[in-house]
């Protein structure tokens, strides 16, 4: 899958286009966790958002709180 199959596919889920990168990254994982994608296209995906400035969140600052 590539990026612009993946906002395509945000769009048609989430009725709106991706504010930011993030967006997508999130979309990405959400449809690895649900076997939508496989981790080979899940990985191809990060790398191509983080290239395109996405980060991952910090689990560290996730879970601090509780």
């Amino acid at each position: 899958m590539s990026i612009t199959e993946l906002k395509h596919k945000f769009m048609a889920v989430k009725h709106c286009e991706p504010a930011e990168a993030n967006e997508l990254l999130d979309f990405a994982r959400r449809l690895y966790l649900r076997g939508e994608i496989s981790l080979a296209q899940y990985r191809d995906l990060v790398r191509e958002l983080e290239q395109a400035g996405a980060c991952q969140p910090d689990e560290t600052e996730e879970y601090a709180g509780l």
